[in-house]
């Protein structure tokens, strides 16, 4: 495949996963998770797909999140939004409150700002899989980095 087909070919499959996760978490209204630095140990990322449109980054990422692990205290810059393909995601606020549970096919969404510091826990006995849709100002990382709020559960 030449480079400008298999770009376009990209360009493709990340219109089609940020419609169909944008919708989908538009329509059923669900805030949530995500992954940060530093993640339990087999906490995994890997970007499907990636583009700039204007002066926002649209990246498209597989997390996978073993049971027992955690995504590690973060936010993020920009929203994100998501679909649990596989598992469940414990989901907690900087207030240590549980602001939800997601299971397989859940949709998330997580807002931007240095104020909503969360955490995602695989609190089950399978793999949690996400696919995550991060829409970031140009330039931004992925996630930041944040202190534990003082919750005891991790």
């Amino acid at each position: 495949m030449t480079e400008g087909k298999e770009m376009s070919t990209k360009k493709k499959a990340l219109r089609a996963g940020l419609a169909a996760t944008a919708a989908a978490a538009f329509t059923m209204g669900a805030a949530g998770a995500a992954q940060a630095t530093p993640a339990g140990p087999g906490v995994v990322g890997k970007i499907i797909s990636s583009t700039t449109v204007g002066k926002t980054d649209l990246v498209l990422r597989e997390i996978t999140i073993p049971p027992g692990q955690a995504t590690g205290w973060h936010y993020h810059d920009g929203q994100l939004f998501g679909k649990v393909k596989q598992g469940t995601l414990s989901h907690f606020d900087d207030t240590c409150a549980s602001d939800g549970v997601y299971r397989k096919g859940s949709v998330i969404r997580e807002p931007a700002g240095s104020d909503q510091v969360h955490i995602g826990i695989n609190r089950g006995r399978t793999p949690v899989v996400l696919e995550v849709l991060y829409v970031l100002p140009t330039g931004s990382p992925l996630s930041e980095d944040a202190a534990n709020p003082g919750c005891s559960f991790q």
